[in-house]
């Protein structure tokens, strides 16, 4: 048997809901895997065989205790400006794409997506399901892969996710309901209230009345919970300005417009202050400024230009502050980037900050996305603390070192003192080897104390602690007897369709 997980908005919790289904189900001991036939996040994952897929499904494929593949995410969406997307097809580039232009596509990505769904269920038994956004999108209904025409293929259950921390409850289910077509309301099984803040008892009658409402099933109402789990896309960046650690070291990540894999510094959240920071926002008082990745590393490097971040990382420079580039970042802390028309609309020389004497060139169609390990051989304080670590790239462009050590071997780049420096590697701060040397070298410098980043909390230990903790946490809250019948009964929706 397999379920869907559709939410009344973005940002209810879908994806958590999901990756806590399939580690509760991991643990019984039931083969299941995550499916999302179409994700639209710049939070994207390299799986072993090199596809691209969204961060959330390879975070729910490790919750089912499986190795990510493209079949989980099969056509991901990454927007590189307000009118145009590329297109990941089952874990390869397909094409750039304008929106309008998009929808002609729909017959054929549904097509593509409901037989990825068919591989996983043939090979895992049980699929959970994620939609995107608000199931209710009703302009959308007629190319709404990943809600109606993907339920309307399916003919599954349907769970209904709302999030109470927004207020607004009742009328997020209520209109959802109401607004969903007559074949697909049906399917809906049951509603989970979620991100409840105090004691869920006390919203008692709130589930009496939801379902006096709707006549549809309350399976639980889960209290707000802080699980480090990655971050699936820029809507999670507002929740971390409440983040307090009580860290005095002080971090800058410049929150490029189309920021990519921001979860690269997550593990770096719990150990310092680490402040999302918008271009023309002033960088003095930081410890270390991280430039993260990006979707269009050209445009967003003429943004930055024009609220003068140059000058502040010139400044920051001399005053001997680290500055980090990761992918495009690394790319905007070159002397230049030439761009054959892949990145903008119009081919170009374009200066970066200069930081780093490295040149950057995109001359065709091509994605770099594989897994790597690699050990930190690149000068200064920071980078031989490092060691070993692993991560993996996803990138356009290729870059020339120009002579400058390597920061890592065979990859990156890094001025003779070691404290600026530049990779392509995602996820180099979720090792704890790495986030333990920058976040050592930051506290001397400030004269503070250090607590050692440890393997339970950043690494895989922590990780798989994460899951445990999440599935122990809607297990509590939520009637698993009810959920659980929908994958221990031997037929499944479509089949009785």
């Amino acid at each position: 048997m397999s379920l869907i997980v559709l939410g009344t908005a973005s940002h209810v919790g879908k994806s958590v809901t999901v990756a806590a289904l399939c580690r509760a189900l991991h643990r019984r001991g039931i083969s299941v895997a995550p499916f999302k036939s179409q994700n639209m996040s710049l939070n994207s994952y390299v799986t072993a065989d090199g596809s691209e897929i969204g961060i959330a499904q390879a975070v729910q494929a490790f919750a089912a205790g499986l190795e990510p593949e493209a079949d989980m995410n099969p056509v991901l969406l990454k927007p590189k400006g307000d009118q145009t997307s590329q297109v990941v097809l089952l874990g390869r580039p397909y094409k750039d794409v304008l929106i309008r232009d998009y929808y002609a596509e729909t017959d054929m990505l549904l097509s593509e997506a409901v037989a990825a769904f068919e591989r996983l269920r043939r090979r895992f038994g049980h699929v959970v399901v994620e939609g995107a956004g608000g199931a209710a999108e009703v302009n959308l209904y007629d190319r709404d892969i990943a809600n109606i025409r993907l339920a309307r293929a399916l003919r599954l259950p349907i769970v209904l996710v709302a999030d109470i921390e927004r207020g607004g409850v009742f009328a997020q289910v209520y209109g959802t309901l109401a607004l969903l077509p007559e074949d697909i309301r049906p399917l809906v099984a049951g509603v989970i209230v979620n991100k409840f803040r105090g004691d869920p008892g006390l919203f008692a009658s709130g589930v009496e009345r939801l379902e006096g409402l709707t006549g549809v099933p309350v399976l639980g109402v889960i209290p707000y919970a802080d699980i480090p789990l990655p971050s699936e896309d820029s809507l999670s960046i507002a929740d971390k300005r409440d983040q307090k650690t009580g860290s005095p070291i002080r971090i800058a990540v410049v929150r490029l417009p189309r920021i990519s894999n921001f979860t690269d510094f997550e593990l770096l959240e719990r150990y310092a202050a680490v402040d999302y920071v918008e271009p023309g926002t002033t960088l003095s008082g930081y410890d270390c400024i991280i430039l993260p990745g990006t979707k269009n590393t050209v445009e967003d490097l003429a943004v930055l230009n024009r609220a003068g971040v140059g000058e502040e990382l010139r400044l920051a420079r001399e005053r001997g502050v680290p500055i980090i580039g990761i992918c495009g970042g690394y790319q905007m802390l070159g002397r230049r980037i030439v761009d054959a028309g892949i990145e903008s609309e119009t081919p170009g020389e374009y200066q970066g900050f200069g930081l780093l004497d490295v040149v950057t060139a995109f001359t065709g169609y091509h994605k770099t996305t594989v897994q790597v390990r690699r050990r930190a051989t690149g000068p200064g304080p920071i980078l031989p603390a490092m060691g070993e670590v692993e991560g993996y790239e996803i990138h356009m462009g290729e870059t020339e070192r120009n002579g400058l050590p390597e920061a890592f071997s065979g990859e990156g780049a890094s001025t003779p003192d070691g404290l600026v420096f530049g990779t392509y590697m995602h996820g180099l701060f979720q090792n704890p080897g790495a986030a333990n040397a920058l976040l050592a070298y930051l506290a001397e410098r400030r004269g503070v104390p250090f607590e050692p980043v440890t393997e339970i909390d950043g690494g895989t230990l922590g990780i798989e602690a994460a899951y445990d903790n999440l599935a122990r946490h809607f297990e509590e809250h939520v009637d698993m007897d009810a959920i659980m019948a929908y994958f221990l009964d031997a037929t499944d929706a479509t089949s009785e369709a």
